[in-house]
């Protein structure tokens, strides 16, 4: 009978304590709290640990608020195991420790708490202070995500497009992206967007796509503006408007985005929505290349290469298209590779020529296709192969590189039996 009066009163204790709290009266609400919190009552124990974090009514402190978080936590308080088990996590008022921080997030994911499963799965994923396991991260994220935990569905769209810990699928991917665009969440409307542009997992639509960019643009985001630039640059679900595409390049360049800060440059370029510029093209690539974005670092390098807006200058030219290549831009991975061949800017070396075509025709270039075609075809830099002359310029042809096409040709005439050339035929058919 005691005891069941005595946690009467921890409860009014707590009540008023909490009043105060929703009124902002933090200094009054602080040191009710306390009294409550001290004679055990959980919910107590929690928000003071909250008030030390944030410094509400008192000087924040990471180690009261981790005490306190502990205290609930212990009692079974869900969201006081999962901010504790964020203080572990970060080493936030205790040692960093992930062990530690998944034993919290488990106890409160195990009670339903839907943050707490979110960050089940990413530790899962990551393989942080618990085996890694992609199925463990999929359980959770799906019971987040059934809770409408926006980063958890996002998550599941991304767990289904991989086809980790799930059996791949646009389709489901594109569906789990749906609910947390549908809910506001930015990454999900711009990937979503991108779905509908190229018909992945949905049907093909530009104006669909357009329409997800736009509703991630009105809450200023950065890759939006710049994707919605693309688009009015394409014409694609719009009315194609240099104008206006700039317009979007320069709303997300005042947020510092290195592609839009490329995309603007080649816009100046090419003399489109603004008037023809190298220097100012340069400005913009030179901007983007600060944040080592490869198209800009490609573009300087085309720029010394011919000499637009900059004294010419194969060492230059050389030198950019290098540091685009070693971040695996396809472009320049053959342009590099044909000043090795020639020997411009750099020692003349088939060898490297034959690395870089081989990186870009694996990267789908067409013309690092037919150029490595070409060196297995005269052997240099590669052992001489008719068979892999053939295979990549075949490989180039199909995306209609003409050079490659005629390579192709007088190569079949050389090398292939007329069964063989028949045979060929059909199956590029």
């Amino acid at each position: 009978m005691v005891t069941s009066i005595s946690s009467n009163n921890d409860g009014a204790t707590f009540e008023k304590a909490y009043s105060y709290y929703k009124a902002r009266e933090y200094e009054m609400a602080m040191s009710l709290m306390i009294k409550s919190a001290q004679e055990g009552h959980k919910k107590a124990q929690y928000y003071l640990g909250l008030m030390y974090e944030t410094g509400k009514g008192t000087q924040k402190s990471s180690e009261e608020a981790a005490k306190w978080y502990l205290k609930a936590a212990e009692q079974g308080h869900k969201i006081a195991q999962y901010y504790l088990g964020l203080m572990y996590w970060n080493g936030d008022g205790v040692p960093q420790s992930y062990e530690e921080a998944a034993k919290w997030y488990l106890k409160a994911a195990e009670q339903g708490y839907d943050k707490a499963q979110t960050n089940c799965g990413m530790i899962y994923l990551e393989g942080r202070g618990v085996p890694q396991s992609d199925k463990e991260a999929a359980k959770w994220y799906l019971k987040a995500a059934e809770q409408r935990e926006i980063l958890a569905e996002c998550m599941m769209g991304q767990l289904y497009e991989e086809g980790r810990g799930v059996p791949q699928s646009d389709k489901e991917a594109a569906k789990w992206y749906r609910k947390a665009a549908g809910q506001g969440n930015t990454n999900a409307q711009i990937i979503l967007a991108e779905m509908y542009e190229k018909g992945k997992g949905v049907p093909k639509s530009y104006e669909e796509s357009v329409r997800w960019l736009s509703i991630a643009v009105e809450k200023g985001d950065s890759i939006a503006q710049n994707n919605l630039g693309l688009m009015y640059k394409f014409g694609k679900g719009v009315p194609q408007s240099d104008e206006k595409a700039v317009k979007y390049f320069l709303m997300s360049v005042e947020q510092n985005y290195a592609l839009a800060q490329s995309n603007l440059g080649m816009m100046y370029a090419d003399g489109r929505g603004v008037p023809q510029s190298d220097e100012e093209a340069l400005k913009w690539f030179f901007k983007s290349a600060e944040q080592s974005e490869p198209c800009a670092l490609y573009e300087i390098g085309w720029a010394f290469l011919n000499g637009k807006g900059v004294l010419q200058s194969y060492e230059e030219a050389a030198k950019w298209f290098l540091k685009s290549a070693q971040k695996g831009f396809a472009d320049a991975q053959t342009s590099i590779g044909y000043l090795y061949e020639h020997g411009m800017g750099v020692p003349q070396s088939y060898e490297e020529a034959a690395k870089w075509y081989l990186e870009s025709a694996n990267n789908n270039n067409s013309m690092g296709q037919n150029n490595i075609g070409y060196l297995y075809e005269i052997g240099r830099g590669v052992p001489q192969s008719y068979d892999e002359a053939i295979k990549w310029y075949s490989l180039s042809a199909s995306k209609g590189n003409e050079r490659a096409t005629v390579n192709l040709e007088r190569l079949k005439k050389i090398y292939l039996s007329d069964e063989e050339q028949s045979l060929l035929h059909q199956i590029k058919k």
